[in-house]
């Protein structure tokens, strides 16, 4: 690899963190995603699953997508996606599909990753077409994007149910003391009253 080439990847890799930087602005797990073609920027997007509501919207498919109506083709041959995390398998199985020339990610996946961590179907030599895969591009910051995000996620949460639980609380001190026993007034007697006779 040329550091012509490590240059760019650096270049391009930094647009997809600003793109990822857009999904975290609107509470979307923080992944972006750039399609070059030819060192030019075609297709950029970021993670919109939560917002859409719909399972197939990750940066690297609406990238995907985008590649498509640029080319009014579903072939993106001398491609290269850039993203900021590890494509998940409905991402590397879109990529093969779509005859992607080159992958570039920066943070590594072990929970979902199909570039090398829980396989490579990238490059796996059954199918017709295999992707020149380059990992680590940028992993830090990428890194670190998902890792504050899913941190202030586990606070926001925790934060949440100590409120619902500090509410449930509350509402049972009232209902305490709403049913507080009020004793009953005792009069006491005239203590001449018993010596009457």
């Amino acid at each position: 690899m040329t550091g012509t080439t490590i240059k760019n990847d650096h270049y391009y890799m930094q647009l997809a963190i600003q793109e990822a930087l857009k999904a975290e602005a609107i509470g979307e797990v923080p992944i972006g995603a750039v399609l070059v073609h030819e060192g030019e920027v075609i297709a950029s997007s970021f993670n919109l699953r939560e917002t859409l509501e719909t399972t197939a919207s990750h940066a690297e498919m609406i990238v995907i997508d985008q590649g498509n109506q640029h080319f009014n083709s579903w072939r993106l041959e001398d491609c290269t996606l850039y993203v900021t995390l590890e494509p998940c398998p409905m991402c590397a199985g879109a990529i093969v599909q779509s005859r992607i020339k080159r992958v570039v990610f920066g943070a590594l996946d072990p929970k979902a990753g199909c570039a090398g961590s829980l396989m490579n179907l990238l490059q796996d030599d059954r199918f017709n077409h295999q992707v020149e895969v380059t990992s680590g591009v940028e992993e830090e910051v990428c890194g670190a994007l998902l890792q504050n995000f899913f941190k202030q996620l586990r606070e926001k949460k925790k934060r949440e149910k100590q409120a619902r639980q500090s509410e449930k609380q509350a509402e049972l001190e009232n209902k305490m003391t709403d049913r507080q026993v009020i004793p009953f007034p005792v009069t006491k007697q005239d203590d001449h009253s018993s010596d009457q006779s």
